[in-house]
């Protein structure tokens, strides 16, 4: 199986820290030169330092704030002058916890403007060069409410909905210039987004955190939370040359959970 990606440019979105930090990392491990984005200079240049470099890969960042698209935009496009893009891993932070009832309209314009803008105007950028290379693997970080809306979270629900019908209407378009589009849907992974979901529910429901933990690994059959590095695996995996024939679609790693098939 070719899992190889020497010679290969990646771009990974917020990957200073958890999913999109380990999905970094194994883009390296295969070879890639991997090109890391967030919005804190110094967290970056931290992270870089974790990468694998024994194959003589270039590693590199990008500073960025993905609440303002235009930056997003300005910061792609002069990248894209320098180095063609092979593949584009699309992550960044959910919107906060709360009641679809109690949300206020600002807060689904910051959400959709943060992952569907920013995702399309990265996209847009890189498939030129990815078309010319006949060579292209865009992977979207979403999440498993895409197929079962998740309680409690009703501003990402309807967003990730959205950059999932997204993603898969980009798969049919691009599917013919050997381009693929995909969405791994995480489940509950030990992330900073994982603590900070254990607070809120734990200061609404007045029980403790560690209640809180136990009743969440009841509902996983794996009875555990994934770590970081294996929903990392299965990004890596679509970035591949051997994932050429996976294309629009999203698949969960979430050790079970999703109540659907």
């Amino acid at each position: 199986m070719n899992l190889s990606l020497e010679g290969r440019n990646a771009i990974i979105c917020g990957s200073t820290q958890g999913i999109g930090l380990a999905i970094a990392q194994e883009l390296a491990l295969m070879g890639a030169s991997c090109t890391l984005v967030a919005r804190n200079a110094e967290s970056l240049s931290e992270a870089i330092l974790q990468l694998d470099s024994t194959l003589q890969q270039q590693h590199g960042y990008l500073v960025a704030d993905f609440s303002n698209p235009e930056e997003v935009r300005n910061m792609i496009h002069e990248h894209v002058q320098k180095l063609v893009v092979h593949i584009l891993v699309n992550n960044t932070g959910g919107p906060p916890a709360g009641p679809i009832v109690d949300a206020t309209e600002e807060a689904f314009l910051a959400a959709f403007n943060q992952h569907l803008i920013c995702n399309h105007i990265l996209t847009k950028a890189v498939v030129p060069g990815m078309k010319i290379e006949q060579f292209g693997r865009i992977v979207n970080i979403v999440s498993t409410s895409v197929k079962v809306p998740i309680a409690n979270l009703g501003v990402s629900n309807t967003i990730r909905g959205a950059v999932a019908s997204w993603a898969k209407t980009m798969a049919n378009e691009l599917g013919e210039y050997q381009i693929t589009v995909n969405n791994v849907l995480p489940g509950l992974t030990t992330t900073q987004r994982l603590e900070s979901l254990v607070k809120t529910t734990a200061g609404k429901s007045g029980v403790s955190e560690a209640n809180v933990k136990e009743q969440m690994l009841k509902e996983i059959p794996a009875r555990r939370f994934a770590d970081p590095a294996e929903v990392a695996a299965v990004a890596a995996f679509l970035a591949s040359p051997a994932a050429a024939y996976v294309n629009g679609v999203s698949i969960a790693v979430d050790g079970g959970k999703t109540g659907s098939i």
